[in-house]
């Protein structure tokens, strides 16, 4: 009897430090979880400024980069150098840049011991060039896609899109942009490194100076860092020696959004989003952008200025275990005691979107909704939408469970219709390729479907916090020619690694 009391007590025990260890571990996770580094950066190192890509034309008049991924150690301000990724050096890569009409062929090359890809976001091409999950580059491998640039000015940018690997892989270091110029571009500041500047903002989290890429128990959205770095630099400073700076900015994390304000408060002008410019300056004091997202900001200075680019807490729920209640300190602004003087800035950027009033040729609803969108999770030998070559679509896309969500499409630029049950706000009045969806809102979204089809070779749509994506957040999608149907799509083993799903042929039949 005095056994079975002693086994009870033991027993009542373990309950009691188990659950007052897990309310302990909540209680710790709950005060980890909120950052603040607002006045507490030293900016002390200056950003550094990709490279642009070096590159070839022929004399048929391609144009030829040539990208390396690999593996190499960075200086992240950690003390000792940091494993990471990078393309052409160790961390990030360089900046390609090409001119509508051209024909661009970019040779990339593998020495990572895992397989990759290299998607191109934001850009129109071909579903077999797009560098999605279905074009696999193994160890040692190569891949050269090509394609003509046929599309508005635009910073966008290329990163990685291995099946269930993508957020560690972007993670590591493999990102870096792509601009796309245009012979009718307007006044804006456009002297690559001068005062126009490629800024890349992504936050890292840490383990002594390793890459930490563990993420918490609560924290559903994936890694959120305590450091953030731009174009790879920490605590960067930008010197300004004109009276205008056009900043590219690029929320190139993981999961994080931000919510861009300078420290004094001053107005800039959003000059362009995703897939260009949009039809006239927005002048705002902030900027909310989400993984994946792009704006271009025009920036006023003054001879000696000080600020700081900093985020606010981004979403107004105050959750904690999404960033919602973080303040970081991102940059900061110098203006030189001299400035060279700048164009004034003009009142008209470029036309609106125009598919307001044209036919719709089909309508879809898509949820978001944890790891899966209402088609189920990403099965790589599923079509879930078959569209029609030269037609308009609308999308309505639904955030279904309150969690951050955003969503990107491959392939083309679409216009915000309705956000959140309301017009779209200025900011989203441009081409755009990712929006955030707000908790339990819908955005209404049109996009045509041009130059290419081929029902053999998907394009993808999904969130882009890439956690989500990486854990069955994504589908696929088809553009077909009139009377076309999707019915094999193929999937092989080297290009489905990393999600488990089983690699085999499937059929899948869909009508328009």
């Amino acid at each position: 009897m005095r056994t079975a009391i002693k086994l009870v007590i033991a027993l009542g025990t373990v309950v009691v430090l188990t659950v007052g260890g897990f309310a302990a571990y909540i209680a710790w996770s709950f005060a980890q979880s909120s950052i603040d580094t607002v006045g507490k950066v030293d900016f002390d190192r200056p950003l550094v400024i990709p490279p642009l890509a070096e590159s070839t034309v022929d004399p048929s008049g391609v144009r030829t980069f040539d990208l390396t991924m690999q593996a190499g150690e960075s200086d992240l301000g950690r003390g000792a150098p940091t494993p990471t990724w990078g393309f052409n050096g160790s961390f990030l890569g360089p900046t390609l840049r090409a001119t509508r009409g051209e024909q661009v062929r970019v040779n990339v090359t593998s020495r990572l011991g895992e397989t990759s890809t290299v998607h191109w976001h934001g850009m129109h091409l071909p579903a077999s060039m797009d560098g999605g999950p279905r074009q696999p580059i193994q160890p040692g491998g190569r891949w050269s896609p090509h394609w003509t640039i046929d599309q508005p000015a635009a910073t966008l940018w290329y990163h990685p899109h291995p099946h269930g690997e993508t957020a560690k892989h972007v993670y590591r270091g493999l990102a870096g942009m792509f601009l796309l110029d245009d012979a009718n571009d307007v006044a804006l500041p456009k002297t690559y490194g001068v005062d126009d500047f490629p800024i890349m903002v992504q936050d890292k989290a840490f383990d002594g100076n390793q890459l930490d890429e563990s993420h918490g128990l609560f924290q559903s959205t994936g890694i959120l860092g305590d450091t953030v770095l731009v174009n790879g630099t920490p605590g960067a400073f930008l010197q300004a020696t004109t009276e205008r700076v056009r900043l590219r900015v690029l929320n190139g994390s993981n999961a994080r959004v931000y919510r861009f304000h300078f420290d004094d408060n001053r107005r800039y002008a959003v000059v362009a989003s995703d897939g260009g410019l949009l039809p006239r300056p927005v002048l705002t004091d902030e900027l909310l952008l989400s993984p994946g997202e792009r704006a271009e900001i025009v920036v006023d200075v003054r001879p000696g200025d000080r600020t700081v680019l900093q985020s606010a807490p981004p979403t107004g729920d105050g959750n904690r275990f999404t960033g919602g209640s973080d303040r970081l300190d991102i940059l900061e602004l110098r203006g030189a005691t001299t400035l060279a003087p700048s164009p004034p800035l003009p009142s008209e950027l470029a036309p609106a979107p125009d598919l307001a009033d044209d036919v719709i040729g089909a309508t879809r609803s898509i949820s978001l909704s944890g790891t899966r969108t209402n088609f189920g999770k990403m099965d790589m030998g599923r079509v879930d939408i078959v569209s029609t070559l030269d037609t308009t679509e609308s999308w309505t896309v639904t955030n279904a469970d309150g969690q951050v969500h955003n969503f990107h499409i491959h392939d083309v630029q679409f216009q915000v219709i309705r956000y959140a049950g309301g017009p779209p706000p200025a900011v989203l009045a441009g081409w755009k390729d990712t929006v955030l969806i707000p908790n339990g809102a819908s955005v209404e979204l049109r996009m045509r479907f041009t130059d290419f089809a081929d029902t053999q070779s998907p394009y993808m749509f999904h969130c882009h916090l890439l956690r989500h994506e990486d854990e069955g957040l994504m589908g696929q999608f088809v553009v077909a020619r009139p009377g076309e149907t999707a019915d094999r799509i193929e999937v092989s083993d080297h290009a489905d690694h990393g999600a488990g799903a089983a690699a085999e042929k499937r059929t899948t039949r869909h009508t328009h």
